[in-house]
């Protein structure tokens, strides 16, 4: 279940480069025949909800693990590095 969690997580993870687009918000995008500030606006939208959904799932995580304060912490920001590294080396 967890590895299901991080797959998924990693899937819809916003791109970990700053000039980079997530592939996914983009076919989105593209489906949607967006251009302009519209496409802008919703790639820049849809990268953040998958930031959000990545670092709920590493949150998730620590939880199932019983982690708490720092420990968490560590666990959730390495978690969720460690996702935007593998979907940046998927592009």
């Amino acid at each position: 279940m967890k590895k299901l969690m991080i797959a998924a997580a990693i899937a819809v993870l916003a791109s970990g480069a700053a000039f980079a687009a997530d592939p996914a918000c983009e076919a989105q995008a593209n489906e949607k025949k967006l251009s302009g500030a519209a496409r802008t606006s919703f790639i820049k939208k849809c990268e953040k909800d998958s930031a959000s959904a990545v670092k709920h799932a590493c949150e998730t995580q620590a939880g199932e693990k019983k982690l708490s304060g720092a420990a968490k912490n560590s666990f959730v920001n390495k978690c969720v590095k460690d996702a935007a590294g593998a979907a940046a080396a998927h592009k």
